[in-house]
């Protein structure tokens, strides 16, 4: 294939997009006829039947404008594709199995390495970054390993945020196109920019049959294909690159995902459980426990990525700077109101979800809404909401027979605490 063009970009975008949407019902099919499914039960987030092994359906999507868009022309990339395809089936069997079977951790975590080590061999490795201020890190040793580390991890974080109906799809897709969008503006980077357009394309094919009500769910097998994809293209599109903020981007990106997997695995080490273990400490679990519904929570979480994605975006296009150390003035006040405008968003959704939980404030909120309280059952209410996340303005706002939200097949979760908030 020739050099590719933003216009290859967008036909493999519309391609990957196509096949997923179009092998996903077939998927289905087989899912429903071998009885890989998710079924409603007590401790879940599914309300009838859904087929798994809708990954399937992302990797025929993928493989194929993969295939259709091969770099033949340079051979480093072209190694490099040969190392995601291959990637892309392991872990997508594997995660498949998963769905099936429900694999121990150390199994799950050694598929993850297997993907990740793949794609490292041929080629695709994290040589240097480029620091704002600091400059230029280079890796002439520990690149490999610190890929490896970086891929498994970003599998990790995209399967632990596919917890509600249309969350990981649409915030895979979201985060992808901008990346794509990024890599076109570097020299050299037009293959990276047609991977990240068909992992975006893959994931909004999905996106029609998993926003809520799911029809289908993507699995274990999905999740991490696109974890995966995510990584080599965080990788391949921004990292490789001498922009002073080149490092910073993919990470501004993966704010909404990172944020999320952070808070919860921190958590489960606070109190002492496996960060492997799941519960219904994900955002999404805060929303609904708060009384979004399961659309109103995916628009909260995309509208914060597009933010985002539109920050990253306006960093790299936004001439707010000559890239010799002297900033314009008007750009500069541009560029400081998308900041402070995206940062403004954050603040709020991080207020929302309850994330930072002050004592003084949650001592206020009990009186406000238990002006009978004594002192000793105020303090033993705020005790138990800054332990548990549970809290009084939730217990208001949610109907008494409104089932908790659990997590979803093969997820753990905590007995609840018994009530203190008082007669």
């Amino acid at each position: 294939m020739r050099h590719a063009t933003e216009l290859d970009a967008l036909y493999a975008f519309l391609v990957a997009a196509a096949v997923t949407a179009l092998a996903t019902p077939i998927t289905m099919r087989l899912a429903r006829r071998f009885g890989i499914v998710d079924e409603p039960r007590e401790r879940g987030l599914a309300t009838r039947v859904t087929p798994l092994l809708g990954g399937f359906g992302i990797l025929a999507g993928v493989l194929l404008a993969m295939l259709l868009w091969w770099p033949s022309h340079d051979a480093n990339w072209s190694s490099r594709w040969h190392g995601i395809f291959i990637a892309a089936v392991i872990i997508t069997f594997v995660g498949a199995i998963d769905d099936v079977v429900e694999l121990p951790p150390f199994v799950k975590l050694s598929g993850q390495i297997v993907a990740a080590i793949t794609v490292v061999h041929y080629g695709v490795v994290v040589q240097d970054i480029t620091l704002p201020i600091v400059g230029a890190l280079a890796f002439p040793h520990a690149g490999p390993e610190i890929t490896v580390v970086g891929l498994v991890g970003m599998m990790n974080i995209v399967n632990f945020s596919d917890g509600v109906d249309g969350l990981a799809a649409g915030v895979c897709a979201i985060i992808a196109a901008a990346l794509a969008i990024i890599a076109f503006d570097f020299a050299g980077r037009h293959p990276a920019g047609v991977l990240a357009a068909v992992a975006s394309g893959a994931a909004l094919g999905f996106l029609l049959h998993n926003f809520p009500p799911a029809r289908s769910f993507m699995g274990d097998a999905g999740a991490n294909l696109l974890g995966l994809l995510m990584g080599c293209v965080a990788v391949e599109a921004s990292v490789k690159t001498t922009a002073a903020v080149s490092f910073v981007m993919p990470l501004m990106l993966l704010t909404v995902p990172f944020l999320d997997t952070t808070f919860v695995v921190l958590k489960r080490l606070k109190y002492h459980r496996p960060f492997y273990e799941a519960d219904s400490e994900h955002f999404h679990h805060r929303m609904a426990r708060i009384g979004f519904s399961a659309r109103r929570t995916i628009a909260y979480l995309y509208a914060w990525t597009l933010s985002l994605a539109g920050l990253a975006i306006a960093l790299r296009f936004v001439p707010y700077s000559d890239h010799h150390g002297h900033l314009r003035p008007g750009w500069s006040l541009v560029m400081g109101l998308i900041a402070l405008g995206v940062l403004g968003a954050s603040v709020y959704l991080v207020y929302v979800l309850e994330i930072l939980k002050f004592r003084r404030l949650a001592a206020v909120s009990v009186r406000r809404l238990r002006p009978t309280a004594t002192p000793a059952e105020v303090e033993q209410s705020v005790v138990a909401q800054l332990e548990t996340g549970e809290f009084d303005t939730v217990a208001e706002r949610k109907p008494a027979s409104a089932p908790a939200p659990q997590p979803r097949r093969g997820e753990a979760v905590r007995p609840s605490l018994p009530d203190v908030r008082g007669a």
